[in-house]
């Protein structure tokens, strides 16, 4: 059976936070990145979809295999499955497999039916019943294999469908079929075996080059190892396949600004810089979250371009419910486009919602001493030393503008 492919998205890591280029200024001063933040959520779960048209997985009406006693055959909950009446079959079948326990066909059958309703649980469960009674009369039958290995990873009971995955999609003489290569990269990754699940998701997309949920787990391994050339590599290759897929985009645009900051090349930190903030763009045409705007800006902040920077953020920054971080970013945006009214007022909320970020009360020091409000710059570095009483910049923008405090 091929089922349409069940799109389980990771989204999984931390995003790198890219310093943003100091523009000259009448005094140095150490402006640290924007706050490591994980910008992803919990991994998103899309509705799982089953081609109503598929061909059956081989349930027909039988006796029960081995020695087992026939209490009823499946003959008419077969007929209210061909009939795609699924939930009317599967309680026929449930109430004959009551009957008689040993009925694996019956098993089945309900298995199936659940599987068809999406209640991947119990289709899990009514499945194994049915496998372990072929197995103890040695009549196991591959498509229930097929179909218990599917619910199980669609149940995300992915420990109990990795072994029958390894089975198959190593059955001698048989091609894999590109699903199950995905399924086993999934339940091998959910499982810990990192290693073994990069092995089947490549095998996945050799047998399926369209295969955009797997290009996508390998992304996020490579990102999980640092080998950003690879999950640069990946990732272009699922928005290629899925252009709609933000997920994707949102990754390439990460690995896009972890790669610009580590290069020791200028030229190739800008280009991707500009790589960054073209995918952020597409990122930000199709999800326009705080988390997708904040990336975007980082972006544009690589590319020194403060003032889009701020634009891009003014929307989500006008939320009262706007995060610290996107209040932080926003307010930098505009501290280094010159528009400090704009930035005091950016950062003055978000140092109310996260008080011991030291990197708030920098740049606000800053943009307080630019418009000469020396008094509250001496006031807000004498906390800002209570939170990192060692800082060396601390120690000596208090001690600069303390002459001026009482102006």
């Amino acid at each position: 059976m091929k089922s349409p492919r069940f799109l389980i998205l990771v989204i999984a890591g931390a995003i790198l936070a890219v310093a943003a280029t100091a523009q000259a200024q009448s005094r140095p001063r150490r402006v640290t990145a924007p706050p490591p933040e994980t910008l992803l959520g919990p991994e998103p779960k899309a509705p799982p979809t089953t081609d109503r048209n598929a061909p059956l997985l081989d349930v027909k009406p039988a006796k029960p295999v081995g020695n087992a006693p026939v209490a009823s055959d499946t003959s008419h909950a077969f007929q209210l499955f061909q009939q795609k009446q699924y939930a009317a079959a599967a309680a026929e079948a449930k109430q004959i497999a009551a009957a008689d326990p040993a009925n694996a066909e019956a098993w089945k059958l309900a298995g199936f039916s659940e599987f068809y309703l999406k209640q991947f649980a119990d289709a899990s469960d009514d499945l194994q019943k049915a496998l372990d009674l072929q197995r103890a009369a040695k009549q196991e039958d591959p498509h229930t294999v097929d179909a218990l290995a599917e619910s199980s990873v669609l149940a995300e009971r992915f420990g109990q469908a990795l072994p029958l995955l390894v089975t198959i999609t190593s059955r001698p003489g048989a091609k894999p079929d590109a699903l199950f290569l995905y399924y086993r990269g999934v339940a091998e990754f959910k499982t810990g075996k990192p290693a073994d699940a990069e092995r089947s998701f490549n095998a996945a997309v050799k047998a399926n080059p369209k295969d955009t949920a797997s290009l996508l787990y390998l992304g996020q391994i490579a990102l999980t190892r640092n080998d950003l050339d690879t999950a640069i590599s990946s990732l272009n290759r699922a928005t290629l396949n899925d252009p709609r897929l933000a997920s994707a985009w949102f990754l390439l645009t990460s690995a896009y600004l972890r790669r610009a900051a580590s290069a020791t090349d200028k030229a190739k930190a800008n280009a991707d810089y500009l790589g960054a903030v073209r995918t952020g763009e597409a990122l930000t045409r199709l999800r326009s979250d705080e988390e997708s705007l904040g990336l975007y800006a980082r972006a544009l902040f690589g590319m020194e371009q403060f003032a889009r920077a701020a634009l891009a953020l003014e929307r989500a920054a006008a939320n009262p419910n706007a995060g610290a971080t996107t209040l932080y970013l926003f307010g930098l945006a505009h501290s280094r486009a010159n528009n400090f009214p704009k930035a005091i007022a950016a950062l003055e909320r978000a140092l109310a919602k996260s008080p011991a970020e030291v990197s708030v009360y920098r740049e606000l020091g800053y943009d307080y001493e630019k418009t000469k409000q020396y008094g509250k710059a001496f006031a807000l570095y004498q906390k800002a030393l209570e939170i990192a009483p060692n800082d060396v910049d601390f120690k000596e923008s208090l001690e600069r503008v303390r002459p001026f405090a009482n102006q």
